[in-house]
C-alpha cells in the first residue's frame, strides 16, 4: 500500500463545510479591503497629485485601478455564494501582469537607479514617476495574489462539488 503526504481531510476546504464557511467571512474582509484601494483611487484623478500615470491620462489611469480593484472586491462577494467563471480568471491575471509589465521599469529605477529607494517621496503625492511606478506594481502584485487567493478556492469548491456528484 503507497502513502501518500496530504493534510489531513478537516483542513481541506473541498472536504469540509466548516472551511467554507470559513472562508465566507475572510472574503467579506477581502472585498472590503480591495473597496478601500478602489476608494483610494479617487485622488489620482488631480494630474497635480498624479504625475506620472501608466496611461498617460491621470483621470483614465485611476479610473481603470479604481474599476480594477472594485471588481476583485466584487468577485470576493460573489464567490461567497457562487463560482466565478473561468474567463475573469484569464482577463484579471492578464490585467494584473500587464500592469506589472508597464509599471516594472520604475519599480527597476527605483531599486537599482542612482536615487535611493522610496515609496513614500516628500509626501503620499507620488511626484517622483518612480515612487507612483513602484506603488503602481506592488498594487499589481497585490491584486494578482487576491485573484490568485479568489482561483484557489474556486478549484477547491469545484473538487468538492465533483467528490459529492
Amino acid at each position: 500500500m503507497e502513502r501518500t503526504l496530504a493534510p489531513p481531510k478537516y483542513l481541506s476546504i473541498s472536504n469540509s463545510l466548516v472551511m467554507k464557511i470559513l472562508f465566507a467571512p475572510i472574503n467579506i474582509i477581502l472585498a472590503g479591503l480591495f473597496f478601500v484601494f478602489a476608494w483610494f483611487q479617487r485622488n489620482d484623478i488631480d494630474p497635480d497629485i498624479y504625475s506620472s500615470p501608466s496611461f498617460d491620462n491621470p483621470t483614465l489611469d485611476s479610473a481603470l485601478w479604481l474599476l480594477f480593484y472594485a471588481i476583485i472586491g466584487f468577485a470576493f462577494l460573489y464567490l461567497i455564494k457562487k463560482l466565478l467563471p473561468f474567463w475573469y480568471f484569464i482577463l484579471a491575471i492578464i490585467a494584473c501582469l500587464t500592469e506589472m509589465y508597464l509599471s516594472g521599469p520604475g519599480l527597476w529605477e527605483n531599486v537599482f537607479g542612482e536615487k535611493p529607494f522610496t515609496m513614500t517621496g516628500e509626501s503620499m503625492s507620488g511626484t517622483d514617476p518612480r515612487v507612483e511606478l513602484t506603488r503602481e506594481f506592488f498594487g499589481a502584485v497585490i491584486a494578482l495574489a487576491g485573484v490568485l487567493f479568489q482561483w484557489w478556492q474556486v478549484r477547491k469548491l469545484r473538487l468538492r462539488a465533483k467528490t459529492k456528484a
